[in-house]
C-alpha cells in the first residue's frame, strides 16, 4: 500500500494506492484511518472502489453502514473513486445519491475529482 499526501493549504488528503483489497471488515477500515491520521496527520481519505471488499456494496451486509459511522464518529472524510454504474440495487445507487448530497463520504468516478472534493470540504 502506497499512501501519498496531497497538501493544498492547511488542507491534507491521504491518497491510498494498493492493488489488494485493503479493507475487509470494520477493524481494517479503522487500521487505515488510524494509520493515516497517526502517520500523516490526515483526516481526508481517497480509496479506489477495488480497494474495499465487495460486501461493503451489499447494503444488507450492515457493512458499509458500520465502517461509514465509524468514518463519520472520527471525524475523517472519505472518498472513494470508481464505477458504481455496474451495481443494480436501487437501495445502494439512493445510498450514494445520499452520500454524495453530504460532507462525509463521496462515491466519485475519479482521484482528481475526489481530490478536488475533499479538499473543498472543511
Amino acid at each position: 500500500m502506497n499512501i501519498t499526501i496531497d497538501q493544498q493549504g492547511s488542507s491534507k488528503v491521504a491518497v491510498i494506492e494498493s492493488s489488494d483489497v485493503i479493507i475487509r471488515d470494520v477493524q481494517d477500515a479503522l487500521d487505515l484511518m488510524a494509520s493515516v491520521n497517526y502517520n500523516h496527520e490526515c483526516h481526508k481519505i481517497i480509496l479506489q472502489k477495488a480497494n474495499i471488499t465487495e460486501d461493503f456494496f451489499e447494503l444488507k451486509t450492515k457493512l458499509a453502514g458500520e465502517i461509514l459511522q465509524k468514518y463519520v464518529n472520527y471525524k475523517v472524510k472519505l472518498a472513494i473513486v470508481g464505477d458504481f454504474d455496474a451495481y443494480d440495487s436501487k437501495s445502494l445507487k439512493d445510498f450514494i445519491y445520499e452520500c454524495n448530497n453530504g460532507k462525509q463520504v463521496l462515491f466519485l468516478r475519479d482521484k482528481q475529482e475526489a481530490v478536488n472534493a475533499l479538499h473543498n470540504i472543511t
